[in-house]
């Protein structure tokens, strides 16, 4: 062997050393607490490399939502830990646990958000996502008040409004509506609900509005195309997404372009109204908190654009998300489906709209959107980052005491499905059952909106608007699985597993939920 291949070799035996070392160390700096090791992580762009596990190369990509709960059972507690090699040694935490949960949300200055991995979402500029310490407080006071009871009630109201609208005008006379996919349906309804209730802009299905003086797309045109093209944005580089290589890369650059110059013509337009109207959509309330008493702006325009960006963001696909598995769940289960029609009918016994004031009232309607929510949680992982070295206590299947080794630095990751699929916490976790949200229930096992100071400001924004759409398409249309000649043999389980098959993104995403709705 030359002199050149013994340096190369020397090098790599130096490299591969030195890995084992920090790895064994890594290693002892949680305890060696029980889990996997694995060459590769299973997060960051590792999860799109390794879409499917490789015992001790990677757990794969999606893994968490993959195997729900079946982690923890393998190793006997709802703590078990993560340690790979590549790029650099370095160990997580997957938590399942309700009491350590708790602890680690209820301790933000020991348990912070990683705010390195969201600085994607800084589009157009700092948000209450991305920030943390002094920045994220001074955002949550400002943007906290734009939630208000009197937008909630503008959320229920427009709503509503937007259902009759799909019923009376697009569905009219048709005793069945049949679609390849519920989003088609669920997708536009949600955009046009934060179009008016976050915005303040009317949109209609069938809409025909002129194009304003400076622009090349609508308003609901430019929301939709941002909406649907986030994941665009996020993986083409700024060059080349400005240079429009492709069709959908220049659909995209366009729409961000033109939404862009949206909000900040309203934002100037109510800056410089003189008469100031009452408005409660998000916009105007944010701008509205966001203004110190002499009128002078406590945000810049770029932070009011961030914010008002990743509520609409957060918003608009979680909903449209979880309505549609929604659907599916209750075309599956149609004895559930007709507990839900009942019990809608006992509030609204008339064929009338249900008010604002009616929401609590509807139980049912609330009961099978949360078991959605357990099921189907928008957020699969909520990471959190040790800012010391600290220790977390959980209890193992044997009632023992376990206390976890945590060094600074280390990731901490909140597993949603691996907590809403445990059976300590829930009898028959793979099981649709809403009625497990009648009376009391576990809440600090239940976290599709995060917990403690940084859970989810939109949430009763969300849940105001998703009811209202639940209550009122149910209350009309009975719905149904569609029926597929080359599907005409599968078990029920393997019918669920197509109707409810889901796939990674911001949020978890539905891959195709072909259903019918038939007027009742």
């Amino acid at each position: 062997m030359g002199t050149v291949g013994l340096v190369l070799l020397s090098f790599v035996v130096v490299y591969c050393v030195k890995k084992y070392i920090d790895y064994r160390a890594v290693l002892h700096s949680i305890g060696n607490h029980p889990g996997y090791r694995t060459l590769f992580p299973s997060y960051g762009i590792y999860s799109f490399i390794f879409k499917k596990p490789i015992p001790g190369i990677t757990r794969g990509g999606m893994s968490s939502w993959k195997r729900k709960h079946r982690d923890f059972a393998e190793f006997g507690m709802d703590v078990v830990s993560l340690a790979s090699v590549i790029p650099t040694p370095r160990s997580m935490l997957l938590v399942a646990d309700a009491a350590a949960i708790k602890e680690i949300t209820s301790s933000r200055t020991r348990f912070p958000k990683p705010v390195k991995q969201y600085k994607v979402l800084t589009f157009f500029g700092a948000n209450i996502v991305t920030a943390e310490g002094d920045e994220w407080k001074r955002f949550r006071k400002i943007t906290a008040p734009a939630f208000s009871e009197r937008n909630n009630r503008l959320v229920w109201d427009e709503t509503v409004k937007i259902m009759v609208d799909l019923f009376e005008n697009v569905w009219g006379e048709q005793k069945v509506i049949t679609t390849d996919h519920a989003i088609e349906v669920t997708l536009p309804i949600a955009l046009f609900v934060i179009g008016v209730a976050g915005f303040g802009r009317q949109m209609t299905w069938q809409e025909d509005a002129k194009l304003p003086a400076g622009h090349t797309l609508t308003f609901k045109e430019a929301l939709h195309t941002v909406s649907t093209g986030v994941f665009v944005k996020l993986a083409t580089p700024a060059w080349m997404l400005r240079r429009g290589l492709t069709q959908r890369m220049r659909e995209t650059n366009v729409a961000f372009r033109e939404l862009e110059q949206y909000m900040l013509e309203m934002i100037q337009a109510r800056r410089s109204s003189e008469k100031k109207e009452e408005r409660y959509d998000l916009f105007s309330n944010l701008l509205d908190a966001s203004e110190d008493d002499e009128g002078q702006p406590k945000l810049a325009d770029s932070e009011l654009l961030g914010n008002i960006f990743i509520f609409l963001l957060a918003g608009h696909e979680t909903t449209a998300h979880t309505l549609c598995f929604t659907f599916g769940l209750l075309a599956l289960y149609p004895e559930q489906q007709e507990k839900l029609y009942q019990h809608i009918k006992s509030v609204l016994p008339s064929d009338r709209v249900p008010t604002y004031e009616e929401m609590n009232s509807l139980s049912e309607s609330v009961a099978v959107f949360y078991e959605t929510l357990r099921l189907y949680p928008p957020v699969t992982g909520i990471p959190k980052i040790a800012a010391e070295d600290t220790t977390l206590v959980a209890t193992d299947y044997n009632g023992n005491k376990i206390t976890i080794p945590v060094p600074e630095g280390s990731g901490v990751t909140l597993h949603v499905p691996g907590l809403h699929y445990n059976p300590r916490y829930w009898d028959d976790p793979y099981e649709f059952k809403p009625e497990r949200f009648r009376g009391d229930w576990p809440r600090d096992a239940f976290l599709p909106f995060s917990a403690g100071a940084r859970s989810c400001l939109g949430r009763r924004f969300f849940e105001t608007e998703g009811i209202a759409i639940l209550t009122m398409l149910v209350s009309r249309y009975k719905i149904e699985v569609k029926e597929e000649p080359e599907f005409a043999s599968e078990t029920f389980e393997e019918r669920k597993e197509r109707i409810l098959a889901a796939r990674g993104g911001l949020t978890l995403t539905p891959i195709r939920t072909p259903l019918v709705f038939k007027r009742r």
